[in-house]
């Protein structure tokens, strides 16, 4: 399992010219899901992703997790973080789990984020065309890999 994350002032997915995610300051994830990814890899990530210390606490060092700032985290499907380009000009996605097998392990993430966060995450639609917009914040952009 590959998680990009990136710490964000705001961030916005949409599909077709609808909004279909958002949040204000918090966490962007685009996730990536692999071939034998399973429970272990999804509570291992969840538990990195609420608990990882990159906002500022008052004497501006990075000491706050998203739980502790109380910050929003929108969820990307993308299945392109497995890809390789080592040889050649066009990426293997041969890594990336099947779609029928990504999908379910993305929404139990997501649902294992809310159960950490005790409050929604934003997403993104699996498979579909996505428009992201963000802000990032420091920059903050973080590859966490399970």
């Amino acid at each position: 399992m590959k998680v990009l994350l990136q710490r964000v002032s705001r961030a916005q997915v949409s599909v077709d010219g609808r909004v279909v995610g958002s949040i204000d300051a918090g966490l962007l994830l685009l996730v990536g899901i692999g071939h034998g990814d399973g429970a272990d890899q999804l509570e291992w990530m969840a538990h990195k992703v609420v608990n990882l210390r990159v906002f500022a606490d008052a004497d501006g060092k990075m000491n706050r997790s998203v739980l502790d700032a109380g910050g929003g985290v929108l969820a990307v499907s993308q299945f392109t973080l497995y890809a390789d380009s080592s040889k050649g000009n066009r990426p293997s996605y041969i890594d990336a789990a099947p779609p029928e097998q990504a999908v379910a392990l993305y929404e139990q993430f997501c649902t294992l984020l809310e159960t950490k966060l005790a409050k929604p995450v934003a997403r993104g639609v699996f498979g579909a065309h996505m428009h992201v917009e963000l802000v990032n914040d420091g920059p903050v952009t973080i590859m966490l890999e399970r």
